[in-house]
């Protein structure tokens, strides 16, 4: 009776042996592929970030080999900046930012918000109120003693919404 005892706790305790080297054994694998799918996916979301990212910026100075040759003279890194700034120093007038186009309506000036240097040549900002807001497409000119001009081409003032 003993015996047989002894060969039973002796079977049982073997199959959780191997029980639980198979456990563990195909548990690092499952892991380990756990992680490869996971590393794919992140691999492709990344790949599908730097798309949309491309595409997103696909119209800027700093993307674009042709507007770059245009300013050969200079630094386009440190020229960017340069024309946000200049662009931005008008929103310190009282009456708002002239190159929105948009009169002063209330207390509210009209100030340029977002700045996208879009080529040589262009500008699109966005600017509000604090209650309106809108876009414009500004032209700019660098001169030759580093100095920059803007121009209106075109804006658009989002009509307001009804609170419902």
């Amino acid at each position: 009776m003993k015996k047989q005892l002894f060969l039973y706790l002796f079977i049982v305790s073997a199959l959780v042996n191997v029980f639980t080297y198979m456990y563990y054994s195909k548990k690092d694998a499952t892991i380990e592929k756990r992680f490869e799918d996971k590393n794919k996916r992140m691999k492709d979301s990344i790949s599908q970030f730097e798309n949309v990212l491309y595409d997103a910026n696909y119209f800027s100075l700093e993307n674009n080999q042709n507007a770059q040759e245009y300013f050969s003279n200079y630094d386009v890194a440190k020229l960017i900046p340069q024309i946000k700034d200049a662009l931005l120093a008008y929103n310190d007038a009282p009456d708002g930012n002239k190159y929105v186009d948009q009169p002063k309506m209330g207390e509210q000036k009209f100030i340029i918000n977002k700045i996208k240097v879009l080529n040589h040549r262009w500008i699109v900002a966005d600017y509000s109120n604090g209650t309106l807001w809108g876009d414009v497409l500004i032209k700019y000119f660098v001169k030759d003693d580093n100095s920059i001009t803007f121009e209106t081409v075109d804006n658009f003032l989002y009509p307001k919404q009804q609170m419902e």
